[in-house]
């Protein structure tokens, strides 16, 4: 008889690959490595960057689980089996550890990539075989031994492949399970910096904290971080290659391009021989109008901090040194803004003066804020507002830049500070608001459902989504939708993709809409509007709805039959058909939908 080799993950090797967060994020991600645990043969390869948060993902989908679980290690790769020594008996032959361990019913591999080379063709035959679940990680860019390459290029097994954690979902976990968060600007410039990295996240996050400055923001509760990049001894191991250039001439490149990116191949300016042994040494970049860049987010704000003051202020471009490239700026924001085009623009220099601290014009302020705003990120928007006021408080421009975004965000906007229909439809006032949206912005009147209201008065795609929603038809408001996301309307569009769901007439164009809505709505930094609050609840029974109550404020299946006197089965299908309804994916959208206001009827 074979010998079954059974090892339950402990607790205290989960503990130990926990990070500072709670699991945000992944949500797709999860349960596809959930789904592929749970097929019964086979397995999946996970790959990614480091820092990308394989390890926690993993570990995350096998919570609660029994698996056998190994690593591979730097300093093992000389050593036979070493990644399974505390699973197989000392001197095994290749053959044996193959049938030790092919009574394994789920078995995790870290850290693949370094695995020696007994482990790794190890591995390759349980793939082959296939009686073991096979869950294996390893990093992307790193060296792997040929078994363990070829289980995704062989076809094997099935391989997903971490991105970077995106700008929405790396904002979503600086907040998580904190009291108080970073400010949509401080998140932006988190995001940039790390990349993605979820180490060096947290690194920079805690060196943030401990020697800031940080800033509460006023009317929220959140803070803000604004100033140099802290160069803590994680920073600055990070990015030795950086400042410890061993040729005067090369720190003095990389310093120009840190105070001054990007910069024109001129020949008085840089040293083109300089720039291309910096380049061969993967630091610097050079794009296709032949402008130069440091390679890295974070090694500007590195190099500038450790440049002491008096070099500083002699390479600095100062704020009003500033003024003719945050001139084209903001004649590039209002350019796109014309020409109802809000996909994401380079700004650099604005940026560059917001994480130093900088005062900014108000004017070039409440334009970013309704750049932002018209993206549907609606706490950017108040962030660059309140950026204009610190310097100038009573701008008229912020000021009601501010209370648009607050207003769209379903909260009362300061008193008197314009917003009329917007601050009507915060307090649930559908019908004021529809009244001052006819005087208004005639697009409002649109997104708040009263189209005839801006008969005649829009043009382009703003006129489409007004004409489709007057003819209450679903098909053409999913179009408009598409076609506004394309132009980087986010918030626009999820709600022109709400309006369709009570149009369509097929029911599975009216899920899908909705789906599709919910999707683009929580990308949208909280946006709680009138066509948005419509998604939520409506049709769901009273059992439906005080079930998926319960799902959302974070109960389990079995707490939920416990408190309602159910069956765990009956809960599990009371859920089922709620998320077939409400077009979610799995209890992770719960939390955001149920958040929305439900909606009045104007």
């Amino acid at each position: 008889m074979p010998t079954h080799v059974s090892v339950t993950t402990s607790q205290r090797d989960a503990t130990t690959l926990l990070t500072p967060w709670p699991f945000t994020g992944r949500a797709d991600e999860l349960d596809l490595v959930r789904r592929s645990v749970a097929a019964g043969r086979g397995g999946l390869v996970v790959t990614g960057p480091a820092g990308s948060g394989k390890t926690r993902l993993v570990t995350e989908a096998l919570r609660g689980l029994d698996c056998a679980r190994a690593a591979g290690t730097p300093g093992s790769r000389d050593i036979p089996f070493a990644a399974f020594a505390h699973l197989l008996p000392e001197g095994v032959t290749l053959h044996r550890a193959v049938h030790l361990l092919s009574g394994v019913r789920l078995l995790l591999v870290d850290d693949a990539h370094l695995l020696d080379g007994a482990s790794a063709a190890l591995v390759h035959q349980l793939a082959v075989h296939g009686r073991t679940r096979l869950l294996v990680v390893a990093t992307d860019g790193a060296p792997a031994p040929g078994a363990v390459s070829r289980l995704w290029s062989g076809e094997l097994l099935p391989r997903l492949t971490l991105e970077p954690l995106p700008r929405e979902e790396t904002a979503e976990l600086l907040g998580a399970g904190a009291a108080t968060g970073p400010d949509p600007l401080t998140a932006d410039r988190l995001h940039r910096l790390c990349r993605g990295d979820l180490r060096q996240l947290r690194e920079l996050l805690a060196a943030v904290r401990e020697r800031g400055p940080l800033m509460p923001v006023p009317g929220t509760d959140r803070w803000a971080w604004r100033g140099p990049v802290p160069v803590t001894a994680a920073v600055r191991e990070r990015t030795a290659h950086v400042l410890d250039r061993a040729r005067p001439e090369e720190r003095e490149t990389l310093e120009r391009l840190a105070f001054a990116e990007p910069l024109a191949l001129d020949p008085d300016t840089l040293d083109v021989r300089i720039l291309e042994r910096l380049e061969a040494d993967g630091l610097v970049t050079v794009d296709d109008r032949g402008a130069a860049r440091l390679t890295h987010p974070l090694h500007g704000p590195v190099l500038r901090a450790a440049a002491g003051r008096l070099r500083a202020r002699r390479m600095a471009p100062t704020p009003d040194r500033c003024g003719p490239a945050l001139e084209a700026e903001r004649a590039a924001l209002a350019q796109r803004i014309d020409q109802a085009d809000v996909r994401e623009l380079e700004t650099p220099v604005g940026e560059w003066l917001a994480d130093e601290g900088a005062p900014l014009p108000a004017g070039y302020a409440a334009l970013r804020a309704r750049f932002a705003r018209l993206r549907g990120r609606l706490s950017e928007a108040a962030a660059w507002a309140r950026e204009g006021l610190r310097t100038n408080p009573g701008e008229p421009a912020c000021l009601s830049e501010l209370a648009l975004a607050t207003a769209q965000s379903g909260d009362a906007p300061p008193d008197g500070h314009g917003a009329s229909a917007w601050a009507a439809a915060a307090r649930g006032d559908l019908n004021e608001a529809v009244r001052a949206a006819g005087s208004g912005d005639p697009y409002d009147a649109v997104r708040l459902g009263a189209p005839e209201r801006a008969a005649g008065r829009l043009t382009g795609v703003f006129a489409a989504h007004a004409d489709a929603l007057a003819r209450e038809d679903g098909p053409a408001l999913d179009r408009v939708a598409e076609e506004l996301e394309r132009r980087g309307f986010l918030l626009f569009a999820a709600e022109a993709h709400a309006q369709a769901v009570p149009a369509h007439r097929d029911p599975r164009a009216a899920r899908t809409a909705r789906t599709r809505a919910a999707a683009l709505a929580r990308r949208c930094q909280g946006a709680r509007t009138p066509a948005l609050s419509a998604l939520v609840l409506g049709e769901l029974t009273a059992r439906q709805r005080q079930i998926v109550t319960l799902a959302a404020a974070g109960l389990s299946n079995r707490q939920i039959a416990e408190r309602l006197t159910l069956s765990v089965r009956t809960v599990g299908n009371h859920l089922y058909g709620a998320y077939t309804r409400l077009g979610a994916g799995d209890r992770g959208a719960l939390p955001w939908l149920m958040e929305l206001p439900e909606s009045q009827p104007a």
